[in-house]
């Protein structure tokens, strides 16, 4: 029997995991079947099976890659150097989570998925501990990169890194969730309101 390829078996998880997605994003986690999935990716049970257990386990491995994909986007915009400032640097975290298709998903169908991700992981333990320990990674990244704001002179140090870290991962995470429900988000968007919300001051007596 000839022996089954790294490369094949990595496609044929892939096939199951972007079809998965595909049905959860159109009827949710509990309006999906597994049989929806097997219809959609067109495999059999045991095919299926062999690579997951259940609905959970595809669940959890969606749960995983989508995370990843926020957090890869928020850990690489806080590497630049010297930081851009605010405005523009979560337009490129919003533009770099939305850009191209991840599992196979349109960018407001990729943003419905993760807002119901997030939803999920109030009930599902397994699910909350892997939001909880990217959301952690998150936060320290972001409060070193306001850190370096502070170093260049850029903010004060009257709020906590942790504060403005946590507030700026909000701003991004709000857009998705914008994106999800109401579409016609674009990064361009997200830049200029925050640009005029840092451009606000004591008004001038008139």
């Amino acid at each position: 029997m000839a022996r089954v390829s790294q490369e094949h078996l990595d496609a044929r998880r892939r096939q199951i995991l972007d079809g998965a997605a595909r049905c959860f994003a159109r009827n949710g986690f509990h309006g999906t079947s597994m049989q929806d999935v097997l219809k959609e990716v067109g495999l059999s049970a045991g095919a299926v099976y062999r690579y997951f257990p259940g609905k959970e386990d595809i669940i959890a491995a969606i749960t995983e890659e989508t995370f990843a994909t926020i957090r890869g986007a928020f850990e690489e915009a806080s590497r630049m150097s010297p930081p851009p400032t605010p405005d523009v640097l979560l337009s490129r975290v919003l533009g770099r989570v939305l850009a191209g298709e991840v599992h196979g998903l349109e960018r407001r169908t990729f943003a419905a998925l993760a807002v119901q991700l997030w939803s999920e992981t109030l009930r599902d333990g397994r699910l909350a501990a892997q939001l909880d320990e990217g959301y952690a990674t998150m936060r320290a990244a972001w409060t070193r990169l306001v850190e370096a704001y502070r170093d260049a002179g850029l903010l004060g140090g009257d709020v906590a890194a942790d504060h403005v870290a946590r507030t700026m991962i909000a701003t991004a995470q709000g857009f998705i969730v914008q994106e999800a429900l109401f579409g016609d988000v674009t990064p361009e968007v997200l830049e200029n309101g925050l640009r005029g919300l840092m451009s606000m001051g004591p008004q001038k007596a008139s």
